[in-house]
């Protein structure tokens, strides 16, 4: 039995000309292009909002069509490149941070280690309530020492993956552009 197909949403962007969909500061060409940070909010506000495993679809409607090339494979390009460097970006992010969290277990299995040590060298020579207090503390900072590993390996990964996740699935999406010119107001 196959799978269900993931479920698919739509994202329908509305622009008067191609340009508004780039970075104006960025002086690469359209395929490498930063997209406008407006636009690049949007979209990835958007795509947050659904399962990390859904099938995305941006529809774009331009009014004006650029002077050159095709919009669809412009702008498909363009947007599929520009998530897939986003999801390169959280990879390596997250890569850091794991590292970050394997380093600081060792550093802090080491350091509860050393205070487990120091605190049962306190309990077997010595005696009175404040050998007693340093004993505890020096229990309770080896503990602490441990708070930031298990932070990295419980928590901080999530968001990032789920970031990455977000960015792999945008890399991938649908993308349709229509040309269409501006509705004419009324008389």
């Amino acid at each position: 039995m196959k799978p269900a197909p993931a479920p698919a949403f739509r994202l329908e962007l509305r622009l008067r000309e191609l340009a508004q969909l780039f970075n104006s500061l960025d002086p690469a060409p359209f395929l490498e292009r930063d997209l406008d940070t407006d636009a690049e909010e949007y979209i990835e506000g958007w795509a947050m909002e659904h399962p990390a495993g859904s099938r995305l679809q941006i529809h774009v409607s331009l009014q004006h069509p650029p002077p050159e090339g095709d919009p669809q494979a412009l702008i498909a390009e363009a947007i599929h490149h520009y998530f897939h460097y986003k999801s390169g970006l959280a990879r390596r992010e997250l890569r850091r941070l794991l590292k970050l969290g394997r380093e600081s277990l060792l550093i802090g299995l080491a350091f509860l280690v050393a205070c487990l040590a120091a605190a049962s060298a306190i309990d077997r020579y010595a005696g009175g309530w404040l050998l007693q207090f340093g004993r505890e503390s020096l229990t309770i900072v080896g503990w602490v020492a441990m708070w930031r590993p298990i932070e990295v390996f419980l928590y901080d990964w999530w968001p990032i993956n789920r970031r990455r996740r977000i960015y792999e699935a945008l890399g991938r999406a649908a993308v349709h552009v229509s040309v269409a010119p501006p509705a004419k107001p009324v008389a």
